[in-house]
């Protein structure tokens, strides 16, 4: 299925199917951005709930379970990462890349911010978020819960959902109709190649959409 997501499908084909199918908030709100604009992401949710804090001490133990995340992710996980928005903290950088690219993670995704933007676009790690910023999250936020479902860029996403992610931005699809939802998308970008071959031998958008309903 992820092969099919990775060489056929985007982001807005897969946004289309949900809609028709009757999910139609699966959409992330506009903002977030791929370090790489050729990025594509096709993988699994990993999720993560980061909390503020204003301190740091021998009880806090800022890091336990981000680390724990990242060392449990498997191939094809995607950590999500739900920050509220706060682009004060950075949860993602260059050496939890380098240990989820170790693992075959397909990626992250946070409404927070990411650092050492450089060294994860030299290793092609696949990474989203709302901003850059090169501060640690020590001192100013810790991941509270792992593998819970989190609500991000304005969508509900669980452990286990599909994510979709490009250019024009991510798309979750749930977990119960996400093969039904690739099924469904890989059909409509077949016929989508219909339509777009018609066009370009010169017939009118009119007649193309009466005679196949795709747009």
């Amino acid at each position: 299925m992820l092969a099919a997501c990775r060489g056929e499908l985007y982001s807005a084909v897969v946004s289309d199917t949900l809609d028709a199918m009757g999910h139609r908030n699966q959409t992330f709100e506009p903002g977030f951005v791929p370090l790489d604009d050729d990025t594509v992401l096709a993988g699994f949710a990993r999720t993560g709930i980061y909390m503020p804090i204003y301190h740091d001490d021998e009880t806090v133990n800022v890091y336990e379970h981000e680390i724990a995340l990242i060392d449990s992710l498997k191939k094809d996980d995607v950590a999500v990462l739900s920050c509220a928005g706060n682009l004060r903290i950075a949860p993602w950088g260059e050496l939890l890349s380098t240990r989820a690219r170790y693992l075959e993670a397909a990626g992250c995704i946070t409404d927070g911010s990411v650092r050492d933007v450089r060294l994860i676009r030299q290793m092609g790690f696949a990474v989203f978020s709302r901003g850059r910023n090169p501060v640690d999250t020590k001192h100013r936020g810790k991941m509270m819960w792992q593998d819970v479902p989190v609500e991000i860029g304005g969508v509900r996403v669980s452990p286990g959902d599909l994510i979709i992610g490009d250019l024009d931005g991510i798309v979750v699809a749930p977990k119960a109709v996400a093969e039904e939802a690739v099924a469904k998308a890989l059909d409509k970008v077949r016929a989508e190649s219909t339509v777009r071959e018609e066009l370009a031998s010169g017939k009118s958008l009119a007649s193309v959409f009466a005679k196949h309903q795709v747009l």
